[in-house]
C-alpha cells in the first residue's frame, strides 16, 4: 500500500476541519470540525503503523487512546454548549466571544445591606430595603 493515499486523504480531512473551526459560528459545528481533525490524525497514525510494520502496533494503540479522549471531549464540549445555549439563548461563537470581552457594567454599586449587615451605604444613597423592612412598614 502506498503511504501517499491515506496521507493525502488525512491532509484533506484536516484542512476541511481547520476551515470548519475558523469559518463556522455555531459551536456544535466547531466541535464537529475538531472531531474531523482528530480523525485525520487517527488516519495518519494507522497508515504509518501499517507502513512501518510495527510489531507492537503502537500507532493503532495510540489511535484507540485518541478515540477515547475524543469521545470524552465531545461529551464535555456538548454539555458546555448546551448549558451556554440554555443560559444565553444562543450558541453563536462570535456572540459568546463578544460578551466575554465586553462584560456588562453594573451601574448600581451601592452595598447590599440585606445580605451584608456590616455594609455601610455611601453618602447620598439610600440603603436597599430588605423583605423584613417591608413587613415592618406594613405592620406600622
Amino acid at each position: 500500500m502506498h503511504l501517499a493515499y491515506p496521507a493525502v486523504l488525512a491532509a484533506l480531512l484536516f484542512a476541511v476541519g481547520v476551515y470548519g473551526v475558523l469559518a463556522r459560528r455555531n459551536a456544535i459545528l466547531v466541535l464537529m470540525s475538531v472531531e474531523l481533525m482528530l480523525n485525520a490524525v487517527n488516519l495518519n497514525l494507522v497508515a504509518f503503523d501499517v507502513w512501518l510494520r510495527d510489531a507492537l502496533h503502537a500507532g493503532q494503540a495510540l489511535t484507540l487512546f485518541t478515540i477515547a479522549v475524543a469521545a470524552a471531549e465531545i461529551g464535555i464540549g456538548l454539555a458546555i454548549v448546551l448549558m451556554v445555549h440554555r443560559n444565553r439563548g444562543t450558541s453563536d461563537v462570535d456572540r459568546l466571544r463578544d460578551t466575554a470581552e465586553h462584560p456588562a457594567t453594573d451601574t448600581d454599586t451601592t452595598p447590599d445591606t440585606t445580605t451584608d449587615p456590616d455594609a455601610t451605604p455611601r453618602p447620598g444613597t439610600a440603603p436597599h430595603a430588605g423583605p423584613n423592612d417591608e413587613k415592618a412598614e406594613a405592620a406600622a
